[in-house]
């Protein structure tokens, strides 16, 4: 899979911005003075004609394979493009960034949190014991590194114990809060219940929403799956790595956060947030996508916005 190199892109595009900033304002001068003279010499009930320019939509045309997706400005609330983005999806692993935030929101970050004897039937690969604890802080950090199910399932566990009420119940009352109105979790992790039946489903606009909730709420445990792993170490002295499920986390410009999911009913679904400028949260989700197409359908859509931003039509 040939993915560009979008810091490269990013690199370009600020410097198309800033030379084009530079011409306008030279053009603004300039129009000063044809401007002025031309308006004066004209009869008083003459039109002045005022030419405007349209600017270039660098989303046109995009080729996706994902069921839905959006660009979504965290910093503006404006959505700079959308396909199917307020369709109702299964999420797969998106829905532990529902999981993370919602035990982030009873729960501190050095909270210890235990891995529960429940992880014993969620399906594998199993990266922890029964009993091992960890902070919640690391715990999140591995669990979204790294997509972890049981990880998920201790986390959502333990805020559901802290509020004394069903994990369903607990993580639908964290979604409301948000106002994520496409978004309920059956279940911590995103597997799926069963072949008709998805542990969580959410639009694209909601999880949108929601990656740059948790970006703002918890930016270290957001850093941690930018890289290419994440380490932490148990109470008892145990050493873990996860490596992160994301390949191209290193190609894009100013990363914030990254998410992947993956199931048979949800298809490839990705999750990322980048800065386009000082504090400016850029989103990007797909869904419904392929295992392998998610990434490209992703890094099309970054490289669109990068272009949207130099106001050019691609780079």
């Amino acid at each position: 899979m040939n993915i560009p190199d979008l810091r490269q892109l990013a690199h370009d595009a600020r410097s198309t911005r800033e030379t084009g900033v530079t011409l306008l304002l030279a053009s603004g001068i300039l129009a000063i003075f044809i401007f002025i003279p031309a308006v004066s010499s004209q009869p008083a009930s003459a039109p002045i004609e005022i030419e405007t320019s349209v600017a270039p939509d660098a989303f046109a045309d995009i080729p996706l394979a994902a069921k839905a997706a959006i660009v979504y400005d965290f910093y503006t609330g404006e959505t700079l493009y959308a396909k199917n983005a307020d369709a109702q999806l299964p999420l797969a692993s998106l829905t532990k960034l529902l999981t993370v935030y919602s035990a982030l929101s009873v729960l501190s970050p050095e909270t210890p949190v235990t891995i529960p004897q429940s992880v014993s039937s969620v399906e594998g690969p199993h990266t922890f014991n029964v009993g091992q604890t960890f902070s919640l802080s690391d715990l999140a950090r591995l669990t979204l590194t790294g997509s972890l199910n049981d990880g998920a399932v201790a986390l959502a566990s333990a805020a559901a114990e802290r509020e004394g009420r069903p994990e369903t119940e607990m993580l639908a009352s964290v979604a409301a809060a948000l106002n994520l109105s496409q978004t309920y979790a059956v279940n911590g992790s995103g597997l799926d219940v069963n072949a008709a039946i998805s542990g969580g489903y959410g639009s694209a606009l909601d999880l949108a929403r929601l990656a740059g909730a948790i970006v703002e709420r918890a930016p270290a445990i957001a850093t941690a799956t930018t890289q290419d792993s994440a380490q932490a170490v148990s109470a008892g002295g145990t050493h873990f790595s996860v490596k992160n499920t994301d390949p191209i986390v290193g190609t894009v410009p100013h990363l914030l956060l990254s998410k992947t999911g993956y199931t048979d009913l949800a298809g490839g679904n990705l999750a990322l947030v980048f800065d386009v400028g000082m504090n400016h949260p850029i989103v990007v989700v797909v869904l419904g996508s392929s295992l392998k197409e998610r990434f490209t359908d992703g890094t099309a859509l970054v490289v669109a916005a990068l272009a949207h931003f130099a106001g050019v039509s691609s780079l």
